[in-house]
């Protein structure tokens, strides 16, 4: 099984790098979001003017977990939405193989089923994991971006990616699943909108929860992208972690693996499922 789902996974992959059309987007994706929304719906700029710099420094620091700019804290954030939307659209790809007739050959080749729900899930997280990595070296590139602690290090860089990795890889289960299952592209975009803008809301990727009415926090507190933001922007603000911000994060990742695991269940049984002979 391990070879065939690595063969349709390179097939997959080969396919999008060749592709402009399909990888370039995704940089002006990720410019977009940390460049301009980072800038131009920069929250900070409320603080009136002529307020003196120690204040305003205290209230964003206070405000945003200690960011030093609104575009520190927004960059976790900005990842996330990329892996949501890359993932959740990704299923497209799928739904044409199975419209080709590509998808009907293979299920009358002589390979594991899993090993095709496997290949799609493998293929979309290489691929939202590629322009995750873009996304964060987009944001220290350019002015007034990305701000790292001094003791930030590759370790540090490793556990930022390990919740994004987590939480992509279980999108990836129940996206992949729900491309099999669809017939058509018109229904996978309907059903991804549907679930896509209300996760994104509903977490703290654009404002801390403290912000939000108490019915919202309390949406946004179960939130998978909420926990995956909070542990990316406790080590891309503190570096390295005191044992409560320690503690914090180790719960977070244990969440992260919790849903990881669980739509990993759902996402393979929908997917044995829909790959049932018709």
């Amino acid at each position: 099984m391990i070879s065939e789902t690595l063969a349709l996974t390179g097939r997959a992959l080969r396919k999008w790098i060749r592709n402009p059309a399909a990888v370039l987007p995704g940089f002006f994706i990720a410019l977009f979001y940390v460049a301009l929304l980072g800038s131009s719906f920069n929250p900070t700029k409320v603080v009136p003017p002529g307020t003196p710099p120690q204040i305003a420094n205290a209230i964003l620091a206070q405000t945003f977990g200690g960011a030093p700019n609104y575009i520190t804290y927004l960059t976790p954030g900005v990842i996330c939405i990329i892996l949501v939307f890359n993932m959740a659209f990704g299923g497209i790809d799928l739904v044409l193989d199975r419209q080709l007739g590509y998808l009907g050959t293979l299920l009358t080749a002589p390979i594991p089923r899993s090993a095709i729900y496997l290949s799609g899930v493998a293929q979309n997280l290489a691929k939202v994991l590629l322009l995750a990595v873009l996304t964060f070296l987009v944001a220290l590139a350019i002015p007034n971006g990305l701000e790292l602690p001094g003791t930030f290090n590759i370790i540090d860089f490793l556990g930022v990616f390990l919740g994004f990795t987590l939480l992509g890889l279980g999108l990836s289960f129940v996206f992949t699943a729900l491309a099999l299952a669809v017939r058509s592209i018109d229904s996978l975009v309907a059903i991804v909108n549907f679930l896509t803008l209300p996760m994104t809301f509903t977490s703290n990727t654009f404002f801390p929860l403290d912000v939000f009415p108490d019915w919202l926090k309390s949406v946004a507190e179960v939130n998978p992208i909420t926990k995956a933001n909070e542990a990316a922007r406790l080590l891309v603000v503190n570096g390295t972690l005191s044992a409560a911000q320690t503690t914090t994060y180790a719960y977070d990742i244990l969440y992260l693996v919790a849903f990881t695991a669980a739509l990993g269940i759902l996402g393979y049984l929908a997917a044995r499922r829909a790959l049932r002979p018709e």
